[in-house]
C-alpha cells in the first residue's frame, strides 16, 4: 500500500480576529521533496509552518503529518508524528542558559529512555553532522557566532532523527559565505538521511540551490504548486516579480 504524503494540508484557513490570512489552502508534500514556502510579508508563511508544526491550529481544514491528523488523532499519536520531525527557527531559539551540548542534549533527555552515556554519544554525532567538535559542545550560545548557532540549531532538531525537517528562513542574518556553506550543509544531510525538507525562504539563492518544489502563498491561498521550474513560468504579479529579481545561474 502506498505511504500517505509526509504532509498534506486540506481546506486550511487561518483567521484572526477579522484579519483573514488563508482561504482553503490545499497542499501534498510526499517523502523526500525539498519544499521551498514562498510569499510576501504577511502571507502567512511561517503561520503556514507553525501549523505544520503543531505550534498552532488552523480556523478550518486539517493538518495532516505522517496520515495524522493533528485535530483528531489521540495524544499518543500525536507525539509519535511529531517526534518524526525536527525545526530549525529563524534565530536557532537555543535555550541561552544552557550549552551547546545541553541544548542539543534537550531533546534526548526528554525521551526519558536513555542513559547519559547514550545521550553524551548521540550529541556527539550531531555535533559531528553539523561540522562541529565536542569541544564546541561546552560553549555557551552567547559565545557562538551566527553560523554557529545555526549548526547547533540544527543539530538540535536533527537530534531524534526526524524524517522531516522545517527550516524557518535557515540563512537569515549569515553573509553570503557563510550562507553558502550552511546551504551546502544542509544539501549534504538531505541526501544523506533522506530527509523530506520544507523551507520559508526569501532568498532566491538558497531556493535555487535546494528547492525541488516552490509553493506560493499570495492573496490569502495558494496561488502556485509544483516544480520550481513550473512554479517560476506562472504569469502571477508576486511570481514574475519574485524570481525576475535574481535569475537562477546557469551551470
Amino acid at each position: 500500500m502506498k505511504p500517505p504524503p509526509v504532509i498534506e494540508l486540506a481546506g486550511i484557513g487561518t483567521r484572526f480576529g477579522r484579519q483573514v490570512i488563508h482561504r482553503d489552502i490545499n497542499l501534498s508534500v510526499a517523502s523526500g521533496q525539498i519544499l521551498a514556502l514562498l510569499g510576501g510579508s504577511g502571507s502567512g508563511k511561517t503561520t503556514l509552518l507553525r501549523e505544520i508544526l503543531g505550534l498552532l491550529r488552523p480556523t478550518a481544514g486539517s493538518v495532516r503529518l505522517f496520515g495524522v491528523d493533528l485535530a483528531d488523532a489521540d495524544s499518543q499519536r500525536q507525539r509519535a508524528a511529531r517526534r518524526r520531525l525536527g525545526m530549525l527557527f529563524q534565530q536557532g531559539a537555543l535555550y541561552s542558559a544552557l550549552s551547546v551540548f545541553d541544548n542539543i542534549a534537550f531533546p534526548l533527555r526528554e525521551l526519558r529512555c536513555l542513559d547519559e552515556d547514550w545521550i553524551r554519544r548521540l550529541v556527539h554525532l550531531k555535533l559531528a553532522m553539523v561540522e562541529l567538535t565536542p569541544p564546541d559542545g561546552g560553549l555557551m550560545p552567547a559565545e557562538l557566532s551566527g553560523g554557529m548557532i545555526k549548526r547547533v540549531a540544527l543539530a538540535r532538531a536533527l537530534a531524534l532523527e526526524p524524517e522531516l525537517l522545517l527550516l524557518d528562513e535557515p540563512t537569515a542574518g549569515l553573509d553570503p559565505e557563510r550562507s553558502k556553506k550552511f546551504v551546502e550543509l544542509i544539501a549534504s544531510l538531505q541526501r544523506a538521511l533522506n530527509l523530506t525538507v520544507v523551507m520559508v525562504t526569501h532568498d532566491l539563492e538558497t531556493l535555487h540551490s535546494l528547492a525541488s518544489h516552490v509553493a506560493v502563498l499570495a492573496d490569502q491561498g495558494l496561488v502556485a504548486c509544483g516544480l520550481k521550474t513550473e512554479v517560476m513560468a506562472v504569469e502571477h504579479p508576486f511570481i514574475q516579480g519574485f524570481f525576475a529579481s535574481h535569475p537562477p545561474k546557469l551551470l
